[in-house]
């Protein structure tokens, strides 16, 4: 089955429509300034335990210093954490010592040597996107003709393309943001229509 994460969550209502589509995953953005979607501690944990417990909440991160990420894991209950900047492999193997959840890294997908280097990494999943995250632009899935690693399929994904993306390239998961909302907010109709397609290829 493929797993289903949608992220940028940052409003109550965005939380009660995933409770009600059931994705695999949702990703909360904190501590970055320049995403419309981010989040501060206090939010986070507002909305962490508004969700249902059958889905797994992922803190998504960019630079945040090591200490902060470890903290607001475990303050906040995460089920994993996923990181969208510049860490490097020893930050990343840090991270690993410190937590017990998965640790996800994004990678920008635009050459066969970013897809080698994506799939040498310590993370213990990998999200592969166009680079510039919740722009919903797909990059060039025959990249991944030759990729030997589980993965997150990132960029552009929603309701429109998601059956095609499964049958042509076999993530291990899909993640959405900009792909189910309506003017830079989550939208209720999409976001079950994306888990639904999602669900319907499955079967």
């Amino acid at each position: 089955m493929t797993s289903i994460k949608i992220c940028g969550l940052s409003r109550p209502a965005d939380i009660d429509w995933i409770n009600e589509a059931r994705p695999d995953y949702c990703g909360f953005i904190i501590h970055v300034p320049k995403s419309i979607r981010s989040i501060d501690s206090g939010k986070l944990h507002e909305l962490r335990f508004r969700l249902d417990e059958s889905i797994t909440p992922v803190g998504v991160f960019v630079n945040e210093p090591l200490e902060s990420v470890i903290s607001l894991s475990a303050c906040n209950e995460l089920g994993a954490v996923q990181l969208h900047g510049g860490e490097d492999e020893n930050y990343i193997r840090c991270l690993k010592k410190e937590l017990t959840i998965p640790v996800i890294k994004a990678f920008q997908a635009d050459s066969p040597k970013s897809i080698r280097q994506a799939e040498k990494s310590p993370a213990d999943l990998i999200l592969l996107d166009n680079g510039a995250g919740g722009t919903g632009t797909v990059f060039d899935w025959s990249l991944l003709r030759h990729i030997k690693r589980p993965y997150f399929l990132a960029g552009g994904l929603g309701p429109h393309n998601l059956t095609e993306a499964i049958k042509t390239v076999h993530p291990w998961g899909v993640d959405m943001s900009s792909g189910v909302e309506t003017d830079g907010a989550k939208d209720k109709e999409k976001i079950l229509a994306a888990v639904a397609a999602v669900r319907r290829t499955e079967a």
